[in-house]
């Protein structure tokens, strides 16, 4: 069997995108799943994302880490997913999409920056050392002094695989304050097992977290990742944190067929 696919990169964080609307390809393979997204042995990417149709918008995204299984929101995925759907003509320049955590609401520009609109936040956990909360994914931050010197994969997955977090894991962000509206992030994703150039949704969470606690005054916040730059825009409504908006590049790459065993 045969496969078209595409791949995409937000800030560093890459995809295998797939039209999968006509449910062919196998979804339980998940074997299948880590080969494609083998830096070695397949195409390579950090997670696969299928493109399906939804009754009640405009399309559904599925998202597998590389390490096959499907996973809880991708805000980098979402954005190029985005991006693949208007590559696709399914959509122009606006978008109602369905992903795990529900709806989405996006835009894309001229130049190829997505605006993704990402869920509410009404809770945020503040402990001695860190703060977590979900954005679509779990995550735990941590201030740090210097991100640079930060072992990553090694303090990344001690936390990630700790008492804290239990079976399910959380990823795991370390911070460092470069102005009020400016914070430089690395993160350990989950899935990954590995630092990855970029999170979305580790940004997004970022962003509300040094809101939080008052490390910054301004709902217009700018992240540098490894990967290049983000940009996350939010109100405070109370406790909790509305009109939340990832908004960054989402970059076509290449695309190609690849053969897949049917067994």
């Amino acid at each position: 069997m045969n496969i078209q696919f595409y791949k995409y990169q937000g800030t560093g964080n890459d995809f295998i995108l797939l039209d999968n609307r006509q449910l062919i390809f196998p979804k339980n393979n998940t074997k299948l799943i880590q080969q494609l997204c083998d830096r070695r042995f397949g195409i390579g990417a950090d997670g696969l994302i299928l493109l399906e149709n939804d009754k009640f918008s405009d399309f559904k995204m599925v998202y597998f880490n590389s390490d096959g299984h499907e996973s809880s929101m991708c805000g980098n995925g979402g954005r190029c997913i985005v991006a693949f759907a208007k590559q696709l003509q399914v959509i122009e320049n606006e978008t109602t999409f369905m992903a795990v955590d529900g709806e989405h609401y996006a835009k894309i520009s001229v130049e190829g920056i997505v605006s993704l609109q990402m869920k509410e936040v009404d809770e945020v956990k503040m402990a001695a050392d860190y703060v977590f909360l979900d954005t679509g994914s779990p995550h735990h931050i941590t201030l740090v002094n210097d991100v640079k010197s930060v072992k990553v994969k090694e303090i990344g997955s001690q936390i990630r695989y700790s008492d804290l977090y239990g079976k399910t894991g959380s990823n795991i962000n370390f911070v460092e304050a470069v102005s009020d509206s400016l914070f430089a992030v690395r993160t350990y994703e989950r899935g990954v097992e590995d630092e990855t150039l970029s999170c979305g949704t580790g940004v997004t969470a970022v962003a509300i977290a040094m809101h939080a606690i008052g490390k910054t005054t301004s709902n217009e916040i700018s992240l540098l990742v490894e990967g290049g730059e983000l940009k996350v825009i939010f109100k405070k409504d109370g406790k909790k944190y509305t009109d939340v908006f990832l908004i960054g590049p989402a970059t076509f790459v290449f695309e190609g067929k690849i053969e897949l065993a049917t067994t």
